[in-house]
């Protein structure tokens, strides 16, 4: 017996951006290190062949799915080809942090005062010509609601920003906004979630995996006999 569509997302999070002076970039476009090979060949083996590929506007996106292309057949096709068209989704985006974009951190952080240890600020604190936390998750919801129901029982490569990835958690899982912005997720990590009968009356949501390293496996096998026991 068939059960119910299920759209399987794969986010990753954009190769690190290291040539930011320090500053708060946000929905500015710098552009990503993509130097770490090693990190995308492990990706293009570990996500589906066959996928939808979506990602945000932004630059650093766009340069880590052509890096997961370039050093593997993760789309089935030969290695080295093209990586299948994007499908461009702008509420993926990660916050707009308004004026503060282009400012040092550590004066932002002097000048306001920000009582938040994991991100620049608190989930409902709204940057000055910015949005909240709480408006990014309300985005992203919307933004995978539907591309769910259009790519109902496909895999969905969502190639995004910490933020955004937060704020997808978030939707799945039920957490709020204060407690999901504790979670990690690190440069081209993978997280896992299923969107089950997303149009349908039994429609759920299920966590797999948040920020697995895309070096994961292999750091295990590495470690050998030497792993430790949990």
């Amino acid at each position: 017996m068939t059960g119910p569509p299920m759209t399987r997302w794969w986010w990753v999070r954009h190769a690190p951006v290291t040539a930011d002076g320090g500053r708060v970039y946000g929905q500015s476009d710098p552009p990503a290190n993509v130097s770490d090979t090693a990190s995308f060949r492990a990706l293009a083996a570990a996500l589906p062949r066959d996928a939808v590929w979506v990602a945000s506007h932004l630059q650093r996106t766009h340069q880590t799915a052509a890096a997961v292309a370039a050093h593997g057949a993760a789309h089935g096709a030969a290695h080295g080809a093209p990586h299948p068209p994007l499908q461009i989704e702008r509420e993926l985006a990660e916050q707009s942090f308004g004026v503060w974009q282009g400012q040092v951190r550590t004066e932002v952080y002097r000048e306001h005062g920000l009582p938040h240890k994991f991100w620049l600020a608190p989930a409902r604190a709204r940057p000055p010509g910015g949005e909240t936390f709480v408006e990014v998750i309300e985005r992203v919801a919307r933004c995978v609601q539907r591309v769910s129901v259009e790519h109902a029982g496909r895999d969905v490569i969502a190639f995004a920003h910490g933020g955004t990835i937060r704020a997808a958690v978030a939707v799945a899982s039920g957490c709020s906004p204060e407690s999901v912005l504790s979670f990690a997720i690190d440069n081209l990590s993978v997280t896992r979630i299923d969107h089950i009968d997303p149009a349908g009356p039994s429609a759920a949501w299920r966590v797999n995996a948040v920020n697995v390293p895309a070096l994961f496996k292999r750091s295990i096998e590495e470690q050998g006999e030497e792993a430790p026991k949990a």
